[in-house]
């Protein structure tokens, strides 16, 4: 016979436990979702600055030409 095995906190301890286990499970299941397909910054940020800065007309091609060597080598 179980006696007293069912008192009446093992019902809460065991909802807890449950919710610990699969609040786990969904958080790293929506971890692994974002890091494998989340948004990759492949640019170079200084590049793409001068990039907008030629577009908008702030610097001339050359300035822009010379820069870029400068930044790739």
């Amino acid at each position: 016979m179980m006696w007293n095995y069912y008192n009446g906190w093992n019902w809460l301890w065991m909802s807890g436990m449950m919710l610990l286990f699969w609040g786990g499970v969904i958080t790293l299941v929506i971890w692994a979702i974002r890091a494998f397909s989340g948004p990759r910054q492949t640019g170079n940020k200084a590049l793409e600055t001068l990039r907008r800065r030629l577009a908008a007309g702030e610097i001339s091609e050359e300035d822009f030409e010379r820069t870029k060597k400068v930044l790739q080598g």
